[in-house]
């Protein structure tokens, strides 16, 4: 029986065979998922509709079964048409599921290509898409290490 919230079967056997250092991508609906995977990554859709789940659902489940050592938003391009001139309204729900997670966490911008470089990497273990509709709401986990 398990401890935690997470109760997804493959989500739980990838992350169970992840270690540290390891990549867990939360992407949001706009996302390309399945032409920016790592080559040994597993992609988990979770998009039943426009909106669910969201990318801060996988995160408060996520939060519960893994150690996070950091988190990378993608960062906005100069150039970008979608750039907003704040950060965009979903990083303060995810700092707010951080800090209730008692994660002492910063979340972390990362240039737009240098987050599909970090993707596509041999770390990327498992991307679980989302239909979240929120702009900017990708998230790239980094798996920490166990402490007990």
């Amino acid at each position: 029986m398990l401890n935690h919230t997470l109760i997804h079967p493959e989500i739980s056997a990838i992350l169970a065979r992840a270690g540290h250092s390891s990549k867990v991508l939360i992407a949001d609906g706009n996302y390309p998922a399945s032409s920016t995977m790592g080559p040994s990554a597993e992609l988990i859709s979770l998009n039943l509709a426009p909106g669910l789940v969201t990318v801060n659902q996988v995160l408060e489940v996520l939060a519960t079964a893994i150690p996070i050592e950091a988190v990378n938003t993608m960062g906005m391009p100069e150039d970008d048409p979608h750039r907003l001139d704040r950060d965009p309204p979903v990083w303060d729900t995810y700092r707010t599921t951080l800090k209730a997670a008692q994660l002492d966490i910063e979340l972390q911008p990362v240039d737009r290509w240098e987050f599909y470089d970090a993707v596509a990497s041999r770390d990327h273990v498992l991307t679980i898409q989302t239909g979240d509709q929120a702009l900017w709401a990708n998230l790239l986990l980094t798996v920490g290490v166990r402490q007990s």
